[in-house]
C-alpha cells in the first residue's frame, strides 16, 4: 500500500498522463543514452532505495511507483513507509527491485514528484501542527502549477490540511477583484427564489442543530465559540466581507457537528447559491439590532447543556433575523 488507510489515494488513470509526459521529457528524442553505454545490451538486474534526507511527511509514491514501472513492468516496487508517514533523516522510503535499465532511466522522475509533493507534504505537516491548539483547519487554495492540482493536492491531504475549492466550477467565492470590476453587484435573486432556499434551509440547519446538541464534541463546540468571536470581532469593524465568510463557516461547522453527513451536503450546496447574497448585501446588520444574545452564542449555549430545544430556538430565531434583513433587498 502506498498510502495510509487516512488518505484516498488517487486513481493511475489520473497519475499517468502526468508520468508519462514527465518520462517522454526525459528521454527526449534518442532515449537514456548514459545507460545504453554504460550497461550495453545485457539484461542486468538491480536493487535501490529511496530513503529520506531529511525529517518529512511522505507523498508521491504513486508516482514514483508508476515512474518505474511505466519503464519496465517487470520491476517491483516495495514501500516501506506509505504516503501520510512522518519520516526521520535515512529512513527507508520505499525501494525497488528489477531490471536495471528501467530504475536507472525512471529515477529522475520518480525523484522529481516524490520530493516535490513530500515539500508539499512536509510545509503543510508543520503549519497544521503550528496551528493545532487552536482548532483551526488548514486549507489549500487554488494556486497551483498547472496541470499538477490534483497531485499538489493530494499531497497537502497527505499532510493532514484540507482541500477547498478544485476549480472555479466548485463553488461562487465573491472576491475584492470582482467587486471592483462589477462596481458592487447583487446576485441576481428575486425573494420568491430567496423564500424557497431560505425555506429548505431553515429546515436542514434546525435538523442539524438538534442533532448538534445531542452529538458536538467539546472541541468542536470550542470550535464554534471561536469563529464566533472573530464573527463579532468583525461585526465590530464593520468587516462585512468577513461577517459573510465567518458566518458561512459557522454554519457549516454545526453541520459537520451533527454527524449527518447527507443533510449536512445538501445544506454546503445551498449555501454555494445563497452565500453570495450574504457577502454583497452591504451593509451587514449592527450586533445591536439582534438582540441582546446573539443567536450564535444562544446556538452554542445550548451545544454545552446538550439541549436540543433550545438549539432549534436559536437557530430559527437566527434565520428569522435574515429574513428580515435580507427581503427588503430584493427585487
Amino acid at each position: 500500500m502506498t498510502h495510509s488507510p487516512s488518505i484516498r489515494p488517487l486513481p493511475d488513470l489520473m497519475l499517468e498522463p502526468l508520468v508519462r509526459a514527465g518520462l517522454m521529457e526525459d528521454l527526449g528524442r534518442g532515449g537514456d543514452l548514459t545507460t545504453d553505454v554504460t550497461l550495453g545490451a545485457g539484461d542486468v538486474q538491480a536493487h535501490a532505495v529511496l530513503s529520506a534526507r531529511q525529517a518529512g511527511v511522505v507523498a508521491g509514491l504513486d508516482m514514483a511507483r508508476l515512474s518505474f514501472c511505466l519503464m519496465d513492468p517487470r520491476i517491483e516496487f516495495t514501500v516501506a513507509a506509505p504516503d501520510g508517514t512522518h519520516v526521520t533523516p535515512g529512513q527507508v522510503i520505499a525501494s525497488v527491485r528489477g531490471p536495471a535499465r528501467g530504475i536507472l532511466s525512471g529515477e529522475r522522475v520518480a525523484l522529481n514528484f516524490v520530493s516535490h509533493l513530500c515539500g508539499i507534504a512536509t510545509a503543510t505537516a508543520q503549519v497544521v501542527a503550528a496551528v493545532e491548539p487552536y482548532g483551526t483547519r488548514v486549507s489549500c487554495t487554488r494556486k497551483t502549477l498547472p496541470g499538477m492540482r490534483a497531485i499538489q493536492k493530494y499531497a497537502v491531504r497527505a499532510g493532514g490540511g484540507a482541500n477547498h475549492r478544485f476549480g472555479l466550477d466548485d463553488a461562487i467565492l465573491i472576491k475584492d477583484n470582482h467587486l471592483a470590476i462589477a462596481g458592487g453587484i447583487r446576485p441576481a435573486m428575486t425573494r420568491r427564489n430567496f423564500a424557497e432556499i431560505h425555506a429548505l434551509r431553515s429546515d436542514l440547519e434546525v435538523r442539524l442543530a438538534e442533532a448538534a446538541a445531542m452529538k458536538a464534541s467539546a472541541h468542536g463546540i470550542e470550535t464554534l465559540a471561536m469563529l464566533h468571536r472573530q464573527f463579532v470581532d468583525a461585526l465590530a469593524v464593520r468587516d462585512d466581507g468577513a461577517v459573510a465568510a465567518l458566518n458561512a463557516d459557522f454554519h457549516t461547522t454545526v453541520a459537520t457537528l451533527a454527524d449527518l453527513p447527507l443533510t449536512a451536503n445538501i445544506l454546503r450546496n445551498l449555501w454555494v447559491r445563497i452565500g453570495p447574497l450574504y457577502a454583497l448585501s452591504r451593509p451587514m446588520p449592527s450586533l445591536r439590532s439582534m438582540g441582546e444574545v446573539h443567536p450564535h452564542a444562544a446556538l452554542i449555549d445550548a451545544l454545552r447543556t446538550r439541549d436540543p430545544q433550545a438549539a432549534r430556538d436559536a437557530i430559527t430565531r437566527d434565520f428569522n433575523n435574515a429574513r428580515i434583513w435580507i427581503e427588503p433587498l430584493l427585487a
